[in-house]
């Protein structure tokens, strides 16, 4: 008696699959693919969560020393692994976009002095002209970000599937191979017509391992799907605050917030200006005069 269960004394698990059903070993194969597949993600993912952060980090403090929203951008300086840096570069590109092909020049006017020479009005003036956007199209800078902002959660997320599916599912498939086992164990034992300890104890450690390996496959990837959903959901709330607050800097720095009134009135100065002939033109329609 000592030797027949003295493999389940030293080595439990390889003496349980040696009894195991075809149907338990064929369970065991499935879960132990499902335990491969969710290593592989929890490792995949820890990486990039962890790079993710480090990245993150350093893109905030360059981020946060400058003045200008767009001058990493314009400085070509790249933090790859940065969830935030992505939404920032999308945003930038959409941004260039526009001032490039949509621009609004506006015309601040500092200082002015006037003279009148023959006749003609001469216009000393200080004008600072800044090239910036319309709001329609910062409607579009807005969409580019909420869009990279779904862009880089869905990246975390992504295959955060397998685990779920090895937390929720490995214990049933483990279950259903434990069954299937011991329905088999009780079906032999009926049919040679013998019900002792010994005939059913093989059988039934045989068909229990399912559910072992099955425990095994769904307790690491419950603390580790816990600890990324989390992890996951704080860069995710990041990224949502660091979109408004990019929006907002680029309002301020780029975006014409002129009142309607203002935007025509200057219009209608730029017109007057370019139909008033400058002093050197004034000079040659005298000189073709005479």
């Amino acid at each position: 008696m000592e030797n027949d269960f003295s493999p389940i004394l030293a080595n439990a698990l390889s003496f349980a699959f040696e009894k195991a059903t075809v149907e338990g070993k064929i369970t065991i194969t499935l879960l132990a693919i499902v335990s491969l597949l969710s290593w592989t993600v929890m490792i995949t993912k820890f990486r990039q969560l962890i790079r993710a952060r480090k990245m993150s980090k350093r893109f905030f403090e360059a981020y946060r020393a400058t003045r200008d929203p767009q001058e990493l951008f314009r400085a070509e300086q790249e933090f790859d692994g940065a969830p935030a840096y992505e939404i920032y570069y999308a945003g930038n590109e959409e941004l260039a976009y526009h001032l490039k092909n949509n621009p609004v020049k506006v015309t601040r006017i500092t200082s002015a002095n006037a003279n009148t020479v023959m006749g003609a009005e001469t216009d000393f003036l200080a004008r600072a002209i800044t090239t910036k956007i319309s709001k329609a199209s910062f409607d579009s800078v807005k969409v580019a970000l909420e869009r990279s902002v779904s862009a880089e959660s869905l990246s975390l997320e992504k295959g955060m599937i397998v685990l779920s599916t090895a937390v929720s599912g490995g214990p049933f498939i483990g279950l259903l191979g434990t069954v299937w086992g011991v329905m088999e164990t009780f079906s032999g034992i009926a049919k040679a017509n013998t019900a002792s300890l010994t005939v059913m104890a093989p059988g039934v450690a045989g068909a229990l391992i399912a559910t072992v390996i099955g425990l095994l496959v769904a307790i690491p990837a419950m603390f580790a799907y816990n600890f990324m959903v989390t992890s996951i959901r704080g860069i995710t709330q990041e990224l949502d605050n660091f979109a408004t607050e990019y929006a907002t800097a680029i309002e301020h720095s780029y975006v014409d917030n002129r009142a309607l009134a203002d935007e025509i009135a200057d219009a209608l100065k730029d017109m007057m200006r370019k139909e008033k002939p400058t002093h050197r033109e004034f000079e040659r329609l005298e000189e073709l005069n005479a």
